[in-house]
């Protein structure tokens, strides 16, 4: 019996395929067939060619590269909705458990109440002064300044780094000592001057969405007068629309020569010599809902960026569902044009000179235009906090 077992031949064991001669099938199979379809794509169709069977495989062809083409673009369609919605539920998120700069490790985790506004109050490391001249004036510090938050306004001064950050750089010492001190400062992550203020306001968006639930936010120049309790009051009117964009609207031309100090190097774009640009706010103060503020977070990476910060921003809205409002009162002159605005029944929300596009040395003016634009006590409670 064992020598007939032994001399049973052995059933040989299947042969096997090796790995990598399976993926060279598969990759030479595709090759194949993107170079069939080419084929099929790349065949004329000539009037009185007799091959019909070759013009309809290749009408074919090209009516399934067609139907695939509608598929990707209705997937990238779904693909931009579904990053619109994580950055919204991401955001909402942060807010709910993140912490402001000034919030103690212990408040970890606490849910914060909705925010009227967040207003950024955009400045430069040498602007020092001009921050001090707003403490004074219109910000409210310390104590007033929690109250203030309580009713639902933040306020912070809106500031990068330096290109060189470290322990010993002077600059960056000077603006962490100054926030320590007053708690006023919020520091995003943008170089100063690199990249210019288009994406300094984006990374403020991303930054203050992260930290605050709010109806609007507000960018302001360091060199603007703002009636807070006004503020507050004309936004609330536009609480309840989703997508809206607030601010003095206006359409100035496109300035071709490079000479100019708003000189537009995309200026082709907007057509030929003397066209105007599309309608944006001005720069000096704006607000949006919190959906454009997440839009413009969430695509901030491909928004294109004029020369100019307002000009960047219109153009972030111009293809969107938005509604503009051109609201007057966030444009007002200095003494005069308030105090007889305020007289007549339209108090201001915001005061600059449009010549400067500012206040006019705003440090040495701010406290006179405080003193006599400001509404106080007394004014229809528009800024009893």
């Amino acid at each position: 019996m064992m020598a007939a077992a032994a001399l049973r031949p052995h059933k040989a064991s299947p042969a096997r395929v090796p790995t990598r001669c399976v993926a060279a099938l598969c990759a030479a199979c595709f090759i194949l067939g993107v170079c069939v379809v080419n084929r099929y794509w790349a065949v004329p169709e000539h009037p009185g060619c007799p091959d019909k069977a070759g013009s309809d495989r290749s009408r074919a062809a090209l009516d399934q590269v067609s139907q695939t083409r509608e598929v990707v673009m209705a997937l990238d369609k779904t693909i931009s909705d579904i990053e619109m919605r994580l950055a919204a539920a991401r955001a909402a998120q942060a807010m709910s458990q993140g912490m402001s700069p000034g919030d103690s490790e212990s408040d970890q985790g606490t849910a914060r109440h909705r925010m009227s506004f967040v207003m950024g109050v955009f400045t430069t490391f040498a602007n020092r002064k001009r921050r001090d001249s707003i403490r004074q004036t219109w910000m409210p510090q310390g104590d007033q300044l929690r109250i203030l938050e309580e009713k639902g306004v933040v306020i912070r001064f809106v500031i990068g780094r330096s290109a060189n950050p470290n322990p010993d750089n002077e600059v960056d010492r000077a603006i962490d000592a100054e926030d320590k001190e007053y708690n006023d400062i919020l520091r995003i992550d943008h170089v100063e001057g690199y990249g210019g203020l288009p994406m300094k306001i984006q990374m403020f968006l991303s930054t203050a969405l992260t930290m605050w639930d709010a109806d609007f936010y507000v960018k302001a120049d360091d060199n603007v007068y703002v009636n807070i309790g006004i503020t507050r009051s004309l936004l609330a009117r536009h609480r309840a629309k989703p997508r809206v964009y607030i601010g003095c609207m206006k359409s100035g031309p496109v300035i071709a020569k490079n000479d100019s100090k708003y000189y537009e190097p995309d200026h082709w774009k907007f057509g030929t010599e003397g066209n105007n640009y599309f309608r944006h706010a001005t720069r000096q103060l704006y607000a949006v809902t919190r959906d454009l503020a997440t839009y413009i977070s969430a695509n901030r990476h491909i928004l294109h960026k004029y020369s100019n910060e307002d000009v960047s921003f219109g153009s972030w809205l111009i293809g969107l569902e938005v509604e503009h409002v051109d609201e007057r009162s966030l444009c007002c002159g200095t003494p005069p044009d308030c105090e007889w605005k305020a007289q007549a029944g339209n108090p201001c929300a915001a005061s600059f000179d449009w010549n400067c596009t500012g206040i006019c040395n705003p440090v040495e003016r701010m406290t006179e235009v405080h003193r006599r634009c400001w509404e106080g006590i007394g004014a229809e409670g528009h800024t009893q906090f």
